[in-house]
């Protein structure tokens, strides 16, 4: 019966996975996959030989030759099998192999993405699918050559494969990370790959169905095939450098209802909890995000952790040691895009509320492989701004300590060390951040907090401006000539009228960007915003001046990567029109307002 019940949950988790908005990249490779395998039109099968002295083209009974039937096209089986087939394993199995052979963690991303990059070449260049077909030549089954790179395709995939976490990947990635593997798992596995295999299985016939009804799949299969080939080298390179994620962050998490009633249920909880072991059982005192301060137990300790990022000489951080202020652990890992859609929330406390006896840690607890290199956690720390520390928990210790399920999951612990409440998932911030405030004040009942980051009073959002990219498919609300859509140094200027609210122009030379404009000559920029703060992310080497209605309020230093910058901040939610004026080469992300 419970071998039944996990591979319920299991199939089901799967279902959900497989539509939500972390599997979005693979989507086009799955359906574009499901068409045509060859250049040539569908074959059909020769008459049978003469024999016995019958005419030709005559059966020896006199039939009429067999009609012939177009070759069946298994590709987007293929491309299902091979995916489901080396996610299933390698998260299961990757870690312990990787680790026997002492190679690179990220050795299987890299893998995937070199096979990706093979089969867009295959697609373009006949020759190349030929060998990536031959290993599978001698397999003594009808058309299965024809199919070998939709196979390879689906194990690249495969390794590429990095669907949102729940707590049912959560129970499997722990458990093949630690190579802990029962049967229970086994079979939670199977069922979770099953699962989302069917969707995309659809996703792929659907690709067939087009590509066979289509006139334009039929007669132009060379051309298709070669763009094909394109888009899967370009996915390639745009997983490589993560440009999928910004559109997966943009995007709402349509599936988190689906998956906290189903794998968050009393059900699921139960049976996964079994997985575990009992340590620490005084956390399940408390519940998932109840809108009150509780008693969950002492703060376990942060044990297994490789490597400190952002402490003084990557000193470790003891909690004893941070007895007397408010600690905030957060469980995530970069590639979560859940978790990067919570980060933002979560540096605006550290920023608020450091100075008033609040301490931020990240525990990256790695949900693959290649996350637990740690150059690579440095790099996205980077790219996401966080300065707070960040331990890398790459034996799930940390994880397991605190009986976690869930990318990502906030834990609140009192200045005496006690667990007072922890959440899971994305949402409840501004319930967060009440707690918060409530234990500063326990802790200190003399501090002076400033306003909630997030606070409901409709006297700050009433109004407030919404974020605004500076990004070629992704600017709103531009005013000004021309219009910031090529990627080339132009010379913008300012509307006559001013620059009305909500509103940005440019002038001066700006190069427009996919994810940024770079400052040339002169480069200045103007907007008028509503809020109590205005701040915008930049990188590069320089100097921006800050002018607040006309008049110069400061000079920021950039240095480095991507960081996000304070460039204003009033006592009061107030209108202003906000002038930056920009050193050549600096680069301007997105304004953020609070």
């Amino acid at each position: 019966m419970i071998m039944i019940t996990l591979a319920l949950i299991g199939l089901l988790g799967g279902l959900i996975t497989a539509v939500s908005p972390c599997i979005l990249p693979v989507l086009p490779v799955v359906f574009l996959a499901g068409g045509p395998g060859t250049d040539a039109p569908a074959t059909r099968r020769p008459a049978l030989v003469a024999t016995s002295g019958a005419p030709a083209g005559d059966t020896p009974t006199g039939d009429p030759p067999t009609a012939a039937r177009p070759a069946r096209n298994r590709r987007p089986y293929a491309v299902v099998a091979g995916l489901v087939l080396s996610f299933a394993f390698f998260t299961l199995l990757g870690v312990t192999i990787i680790s026997a052979l002492g190679l690179p963690q990220d050795i299987l991303r890299y893998v995937g993405l070199a096979l990706l990059v093979l089969i867009g070449l295959g697609l373009i260049f006949p020759p190349v699918e030929r060998i990536l077909e031959k290993p599978f030549a001698r397999i003594p089954q009808r058309q299965v050559n024809k199919e070998g790179s939709a196979f390879v395709l689906g194990l690249g995939l495969g390794l590429l494969y990095v669907p949102c976490a729940g707590p049912v990947l959560a129970a499997i990635t722990v458990a093949g990370a630690r190579g802990e593997i029962s049967a229970d798992i086994v079979v939670l596995t199977v069922a979770f790959a099953l699962g989302t295999a069917i969707p995309l299985l659809v996703f792929a016939l659907a690709g067939r169905r087009v590509a066979e009804r289509v006139a334009a799949f039929r007669t132009r299969a060379r051309k298709l095939r070669v763009i094909s080939g394109i888009l899967m080298i370009a996915l390639a390179f745009a997983l490589a450098f993560d440009v999928t994620a910004a559109l997966q962050r943009a995007l709402p998490d349509y599936t988190r209802a689906a998956q906290r009633t189903v794998e968050d249920s009393d059900t699921a909880r139960q049976k996964l909890s079994g997985l575990y072991d009992d340590s620490n059982k005084e956390l399940s005192r408390c519940e998932d995000g109840v809108d009150e301060l509780r008693s969950c137990g002492q703060a376990p300790p942060l044990a297994g952790i490789s490597t400190w990022i952002n402490t003084p000489g990557g000193n470790p951080v003891d909690l004893a040691s941070l007895r007397g202020r408010v600690v905030l652990i957060d469980f995530w890992t970069y590639s979560c895009i859940n978790c990067q859609r919570s980060i933002p929330h979560i540096k605006d406390w550290d920023r608020a509320y450091r100075d008033k006896g609040l301490s931020v840690i990240g525990v990256h607890s790695p949900e693959f492989a290649f996350e637990k290199s740690a150059k690579n956690v440095a790099d996205q720390t980077r790219k996401l701004g966080i300065t707070y520390p960040v331990a890398l928990d790459n034996k799930l210790d940390t994880w397991d300590n605190y009986r976690n399920r869930f990318w990502p999951a906030k834990y609140l612990v009192d200045a005496n060390g006690t667990v007072r409440y922890f959440t899971f998932g994305e949402g409840r911030y501004a319930q967060t951040e009440n707690l918060i405030r409530d234990l500063l004040r326990q802790a200190d009942p003399t501090v002076v907090l400033p306003p909630p980051t997030d606070q409901a009073d409709d006297q700050l959002t009433a109004g407030r401006t919404p974020e605004t990219y500076l990004s070629t498919h992704r600017i709103r609300g531009y005013t000004g000539t021309p219009e910031p859509t090529e990627d080339k140094p132009v010379t913008y200027s300012y509307p006559p009228g001013g620059t009305p609210l909500n509103k940005i122009s440019l002038a001066g030379t700006w190069t427009a960007g996919y994810e940024h404009f770079t400052a040339g000559k002169d480069a200045r920029l103007a907007l008028t915003y509503r809020a109590q703060n205005a701040n915008l992310v930049l990188a590069g080497e320089g100097t921006v001046t800050v002018l607040v209605d006309g008049e110069p309020t400061r000079t920021i230093e950039v240095h480095g990567t991507p960081t996000l910058y304070r460039l204003t901040d009033h006592d009061s939610p107030r209108e202003a029109r906000l002038e930056l004026r920009l050193t050549p080469g600096l680069q301007a992300f997105a304004f953020t307002y609070g």
